[in-house]
């Protein structure tokens, strides 16, 4: 099985660390896309390690990003799939880290296709996580939440009114179907935003990683 490898920021205090946030980037690029932000993030919370892995496969459009599964079909079977087999991967990855550093309460947060994977990886966790971030992403195989949930880690969904790759009306029903499933949810939607991350979201995703790891 593939063994994740990729960029770590942290801890601020240079001391040992307390708790983790895994960070899952968006298609076709790699982990240092996410891990820019550990230095905006990390100094208010001192004793968190930031990680953030290269996906399991490389872009299959080619360059030099990578991708957690296929795009090359948008058949909701097949990204289910596809989610699924990348989910394994992720899940034995958060679970290293958390052994390796002796951390026990972490967050996962992913941005697009890293959201749709911490999703469905994040509310299946034995070891469940402090919370999800999920932006600009969708929940992917909704059906069988209800039936393969194994935790309620509270969720923030973030996501740009002006997104013209994934429409921010999938964040606003995997809002519902979490609901639906008592998950805690917060919601932010930024009017101006596309298809990615501003300065209007990191206030709200940092001040959710300072309560649930509080």
């Amino acid at each position: 099985m593939t063994n994740l490898t990729g960029p770590s920021w942290g801890p601020a205090s240079k001391s040992k660390p307390r708790q983790l946030v895994v960070m899952c980037h968006g298609v076709g690029a790699n982990g240092q896309d996410l891990i820019s932000l550990a230095p905006f993030l990390g100094p208010q919370l001192p004793n968190t390690l930031f990680v953030a892995p290269n996906a399991p496969e490389p872009h299959e459009q080619g360059g030099p990003g990578y991708q957690w599964f296929s795009l090359g079909n948008f058949d909701l079977t097949v990204m289910n799939a596809g989610v699924r087999r990348a989910a394994v991967i992720l899940d034995r990855y958060i679970d290293d880290q958390l052994v390796t550093h002796g951390i026990v309460d972490y967050v996962i947060a992913g941005f697009s296709q890293g959201a749709m994977t911490a999703l469905f990886t994040g509310l299946r966790r034995r070891v469940a996580p402090r919370g999800i971030i999920a932006i600009a992403g969708a929940l992917l195989d909704p059906v069988t939440l209800s039936t393969e949930l194994t935790n309620h880690a509270p969720v923030l969904l973030c996501h740009g009114e002006r997104d013209d790759v994934i429409p921010p009306i999938r964040s606003r029903q995997t809002a519902e179907v979490l609901r639906a499933n008592n998950v805690p949810v917060e919601t932010l939607f930024s009017p101006q935003l596309g298809h990615g991350i501003d300065q209007t979201l990191l206030p709200t995703a940092l001040a959710f990683l300072k309560k649930v790891l509080a």
